[in-house]
């Protein structure tokens, strides 16, 4: 079974992140990136699904130099085999143009019977560019898993959105999207991370895989204009000396909320 998964670098959710003032994206040089959580789960189900089958794990990324790391993260984990995709001109790359890149170096991929990613990073919380890699593909899309089975060629999932639940049942080769409940993520071993480092990591970029890439469109939409949050402005303070409620009252209706 030769399995996908997508991953990316994201800059980490509890510290501070600022913006470029050139063109509003996220400015990268002061941020501390990380491999995103949700995609952590999307490998530790393709590590799991590899103990119980003879499975190789190829790890797909887009980003910039340090999006080696979140390879390496993967490979450290139990993943066999790398593909970066680092190209300048994809800075800013929006929901449609991401999806055309991983699902051209999917292509790479011979044989190819599993793609697993996680259903929303905690950076763009878009939840389509899974889809669009699956319908690109020609794939059956299966999302927002929290549970996953793969036996005689099929795929077997529970499914849970805010509307309810369902199980969905599709054919391989197919693309499975996961959410946090699927699983704990594994921690490298020493051993693992000692091991990665060996382990064969192929750096492609637009020209590798679209050859007349000239005049590619990267993004159909730009910030005209970013401000800081305001900060948060101190409440109004009520000391109860009898005249409490006439005075939440009061200010109830001259905020128009009564």
């Amino acid at each position: 079974m030769n399995i996908v998964v997508l991953v990316k670098q994201v800059p980490d959710s509890g510290a501070e992140r600022t913006l470029s003032q050139a063109d509003h994206t996220l400015d990268r040089a002061d941020a501390e990136l990380v491999l995103d959580e949700i995609n952590e789960r999307a490998a530790e189900e393709a590590l799991t699904l590899k103990e119980t089958a003879d499975a190789h794990v190829t790890v797909v990324s887009m980003g910039p130099d340090s999006a080696l790391d979140a390879i390496r993260k993967v490979l450290a984990m139990g993943g066999d085999r790398g593909i970066h995709i680092c190209d300048d001109r994809l800075r800013g790359a929006d929901v449609l143009t991401t999806a055309k890149v991983l699902a051209a170096a999917v292509r790479t991929v011979e044989d190819l019977d599993l793609v697993l990613a996680g259903d929303a990073t905690t950076d763009g919380q878009a939840s389509a560019v899974p889809a669009v890699v699956a319908d690109l593909l020609g794939l059956p899309q299966v999302t927002h898993v929290r549970k996953l089975e793969v036996d005689a060629g099929r795929v077997r999932a529970e499914r849970e959105t805010e509307d309810g639940e369902a199980t969905l049942d599709a054919p391989l080769p197919a693309l499975v999207s996961v959410t946090e409940k699927i699983n704990e993520p594994r921690y490298p071993s020493f051993k693992g991370i000692m091991a990665a480092k060996k382990k064969p990591v192929d750096t492609v970029d637009l020209g590798d895989l679209f050859p007349d890439a000239a005049g590619f469109l990267v993004t159909r939409t730009r910030v005209v204009e970013a401000v800081p949050r305001p900060p948060r402005t101190a409440g109004t303070r009520i000391t109860d000396d009898g005249s409490a409620g006439r005075q939440l009252a009061a200010y109830l209706i001259t905020q128009k909320l009564v």
